[in-house]
């Protein structure tokens, strides 16, 4: 059974930082993927960054320049950063994790490749 447990949501203003971190429990396998997924309300969850065992890192365009994914544990804990928040990046904040690794950045960033979800963490930008 394999559980993922996020962190470090908050309220901050536009053009502030935050730190999303999650971490990995129960079994895990040598390749991977693992990944940062968002879903506003009314909107689709989407992709923000991927990295996988091979170390292909992916961002959506939106994060490109801004967001910085990192494992601070292979298969065991992932972070996000944050900077340069906007309104629009208001958000849940959801870690994933597929066992697989996938060889376009368009299937790293797809919902439907994850099978393991953590509840969520809220970021909230004011203006």
């Amino acid at each position: 059974q394999v559980q993922l447990v996020e962190s470090g949501g908050g309220s901050v203003q536009r053009g502030g930082s935050l730190r999303l971190s999650c971490v990995v429990s129960g079994n895990t396998y040598r390749s991977y993927s693992m990944a940062w997924f968002r879903e506003a309300p009314g909107k689709e969850r989407e992709g923000v960054a991927a990295i996988d065992s091979d170390l292909n890192i992916s961002y959506a365009d939106f994060a490109k320049g801004r967001f910085t994914i990192s494992e601070d544990s292979p298969r065991r804990s992932l972070s996000l950063q944050l900077n340069n928040l906007s309104p629009e990046d208001t958000a849940m904040y959801y870690c994933a994790v597929a066992w697989a690794v996938y060889g376009h950045a368009s299937h790293r960033l797809s919902r439907l490749g994850y099978g393991h979800w953590g509840q969520g963490t809220q970021v909230t930008v004011s203006s």
